[in-house]
């Protein structure tokens, strides 16, 4: 055989050995889309947006006039509300305070029949409600399709959220 063809036929088997150990994207590293519906005027509603973009997440921020409006486009009952609406590119919604590493872990595995997850109210201490060290234990609630609501995670300590 000729030098020429079998450097050349070295050379694509090195290539494909290189290529095949080569990491492939890990498809958890990859950013995700958040929109993030709020008032104008809401402070903790941006530290939150910034919360989530520290956390990898690609977060739109829309202010919006009728917040109550998105909300009940996305079936969120007034007992879970907060200040904020936050949807998945996949239509999941995160209401309020919710820490970016449970809608990380929601979104990895969504539970069947999930609308997403919600924190009501705005709870002391949770992300983007920082006040200094105080913090007030809550509970992030995993919303059905039903209208049902359970437990998703307790966090009992500023720590956990993170």
């Amino acid at each position: 055989m000729n030098r020429s063809i079998l450097i050349a036929i070295a050379a694509l088997l090195t290539t494909l050995a290189l290529s095949a150990c080569a990491e492939s994207p890990d498809p958890k590293k990859e950013s995700v889309s958040l929109t993030t519906y709020k008032s104008a005027t809401c402070g903790c509603c941006k530290i939150w947006v910034e919360h989530a973009q520290q956390s990898g997440f690609d977060v739109v921020a829309k202010d919006v006039e009728d917040l109550n409006g998105v909300k009940k486009q996305h079936h969120i009952s007034p007992r879970y509300q907060s200040c904020h609406t936050t949807v998945s590119e996949q239509g999941y919604v995160f209401e309020g305070h919710v820490p970016a590493k449970l809608i990380q872990r929601f979104l990895q595995n969504p539970p069947q029949d999930a609308i997403g997850l919600a924190v009501p109210g705005m709870p002391l201490g949770s992300p983007g409600m920082e006040v200094g060290d105080r913090f007030t234990p809550y509970q992030v609630l995993l919303l059905n399709k039903d209208g049902s609501s359970e437990i998703y995670a307790e966090i009992n300590t500023a720590q956990e959220q993170f």
